[in-house]
């Protein structure tokens, strides 16, 4: 496989996008498979740490992720390159590639995947949601004896069972919901999130065909499963930042106030 053809094939995963080039470095880098160059578009591919193509692809999807995840924001991506939203188009685009047969999941594949994952799945991933649901049912019961007793709920959570508010509150909402714990205890916080009916039942169903936890939260999980408006999140980073300035210039002036009753000067 060359580089005109690891073009071509991400090109089948998302055609409409920005031009950008693939460059295979001729290299081994004991750091990364590839990397991305927003400036440039360019893909590089160390094409000298693996004899797999199947592997080269993959580093191949998760460069052409960044690629798309930075030309399609209608927001300056951040630094941090590797948010909820850039692998959420990663596991879309894999999910894409297996779709079309261009990429192997050796994860469905390979029978020693296979059976660690059935095991992993029904001996771990189930039996904790199972367990963590029924803990939230005897929270339940906690908070009625609270109010049975005039006793603050969050004051036994916090100090006698040193578990605090947050977590109790999540616990009890995922038992409440009565959510599916064959997607796990994570998974099912996200679900509880989500308001019952039609888009919590296709996110579950998302979960149990193997769609990762970013994808789901992205396509389901936020505000009315409506993504913020991009101007909106621009003006609160902007409050924000501009919050945090004013209290660190009180924070200045008070210290030169301090240093100067101190020394005198």
């Amino acid at each position: 496989m060359n580089q005109t053809q690891v073009k071509e094939l991400l090109l089948q995963l998302k055609g409409d996008v920005e031009e950008f080039s693939v460059i295979f470095s001729g290299k081994k880098s004991k750091k990364v498979d590839g990397l991305y160059k927003p400036d440039s578009r360019e893909i590089i591919i160390h094409n000298r740490n693996t004899e797999d193509q199947n592997a080269l692809f993959y580093t191949a999807i998760h460069e052409f992720a960044h690629h798309i995840h930075v030309t399609d924001s209608p927001i300056p991506v951040s630094r941090r390159a590797h948010t909820k939203e850039f692998w959420s188009i990663l596991h879309g685009l894999l999910g894409k590639a297996e779709g079309l047969k261009i990429y192997v999941n050796k994860f469905k594949t390979e029978p020693d995947f296979q059976v660690l994952t059935r095991e992993i799945k029904e001996k771990f991933i189930l039996k904790n949601g199972e367990m963590m649901r029924d803990f939230g049912r005897l929270l339940m019961k906690s908070y009625q004896l609270c109010l049975k007793y005039d006793m603050s709920f969050d004051d036994y959570v916090d100090r006698e069972l040193g578990l605090g508010r947050t977590a109790a509150k999540q616990l009890i909402s995922v038992y409440k919901e009565d959510i599916n714990p064959e997607v796990g205890y994570e998974n099912m916080k996200t679900l509880a999130r989500i308001k019952p009916g039609e888009d919590r039942r296709m996110a579950e169903e998302a979960f149990l065909r193997g769609s990762s936890p970013d994808l789901v939260k992205t396509r389901f999980a936020s505000s009315a499963a409506i993504q913020e408006d991009p101007v909106l999140r621009l003006q609160k980073e902007k409050q924000r930042i501009e919050r945090s300035i004013a209290s660190f210039n009180k924070r200045l002036r008070e210290i030169e106030k301090s240093l100067s009753q101190i020394t005198g000067k």
